[in-house]
């Protein structure tokens, strides 16, 4: 997911979406550290930077509704 289609999703949206890619995260972290491998690692990677960017953009969004 794109940063500009993150940034047309509300605050609520962005968080559903937050919680998904944790849980998602999750699962793979487990299913690395059970196995020890997974088809693709570097999922483990992107989800992360996806989870990130998901608060970076909460965030910049919550502060630009409080008044300064």
């Amino acid at each position: 997911m794109d940063a500009d289609q993150i940034r047309d999703l509300s605050i609520a949206e962005i968080e559903t979406r937050i919680e998904e890619e944790e849980e998602e995260l999750e699962e793979l972290q487990f299913q690395h550290a059970i196995r020890g491998r997974l088809e693709n690692p570097m999922l483990l990677r992107t989800k992360r930077r996806l989870i990130a960017r998901l608060k970076t953009i909460r965030n910049e969004k919550q502060a630009a509704e409080k008044p300064a």
